[in-house]
């Protein structure tokens, strides 16, 4: 198993990870605040945390949804969010121009599920030296996602982590194959799964995706039992009231106990090999 480092986070050591934030960066006071609150859950928990959120939301359904602030704002807000919270920071790049700019400021990067085989991105994300958690795309069958390693990989010395978030089952409905989590771990990389965006109903409200958050805990429980390494999922402190992603991402209020339940199943299941 290759191992990642994100910030003092060994991914992959035997320690359940978690990675969480809200989708997009809504404003600086509203990230700031959820990273606040998000650090000091994960520290009670005595669970390593790396902290998510997009400066650029490229890939939404509709040309007139909420983005974000952009590059060079979002950058800014993200720099000083690493320094004043004192937690690992992972963002989304959407193009190569993106990757060295982003890994300025942040811990890792991230590779949307729709652009997991672009080649020049995957390389550019490598060239910067960070983990690059890559997410599995919608129509990609996870044995696939060894050659999206790969380029990563030739792109310089990252270390690479693979995220399983459904696959598309007919029209506007995902559903994930739990088999998919041991073949990509069989890869020999760290797998992560996204809990929220599994649960997503891509463009179910017609100009949004809809989503039902209801079972993002029931299917992170089933991955956690299953043997991945980190689980990734989008929280909200008003998430009926979030400007991107709201359906499915989960409150915050309910994220604590969530994530004692999670840290127990991996316990348990840590006993049971």
């Amino acid at each position: 198993m290759r191992l990642a480092q994100i910030g003092g986070h060994t991914i992959g050591d035997g320690r359940l990870a978690f990675i969480a934030g809200p989708c997009v960066i809504e404003s600086e006071v509203h990230v700031l605040r959820m990273a606040d609150a998000l650090r000091d859950l994960f520290e009670a928990a005595g669970a390593p945390f790396i902290l998510k959120a997009s400066f650029d939301k490229a890939n939404r359904s509709s040309v007139d949804s909420f983005r974000g602030p952009g590059i060079e704002r979002g950058l800014e807000i993200l720099g000083r969010l690493r320094e004043e919270c004192g937690v690992p920071v992972i963002t989304d790049i959407h193009v190569p121009d993106q990757a060295a700019p982003a890994a300025r400021v942040v811990d890792a990067l991230q590779i949307p599920a729709f652009l997991c085989r672009q080649t020049d991105l995957l390389v550019a994300a490598g060239r910067t030296g960070l983990p690059v958690n890559v997410k599995k795309g919608q129509m990609v069958q996870p044995e696939v996602m060894a050659e999206a390693a790969r380029k990563v990989e030739a792109g310089g010395e990252s270390s690479v982590l693979l995220c399983e978030r459904g696959t598309t089952f007919g029209y506007g409905n995902l559903v994930v194959d739990m088999r998919g989590l041991a073949i990509m771990r069989d890869l020999g990389y760290p797998v992560v799964f996204d809990a929220t965006h599994s649960v997503q109903l891509p463009s179910a409200s017609g100009s949004s995706s809809g989503g039902d958050r209801r079972f993002a805990p029931v299917l992170a429980r089933a991955a956690v039992g299953a043997g991945v390494d980190a689980v990734f999922m989008e929280v909200h402190d008003h998430p009926d009231a979030a400007l991107c992603d709201g359906p499915n991402m989960i409150p915050l209020d309910d994220l604590g106990s969530l994530v004692h339940t999670l840290l127990r199943l991996h316990e348990a299941r840590g006993r049971g090999e």
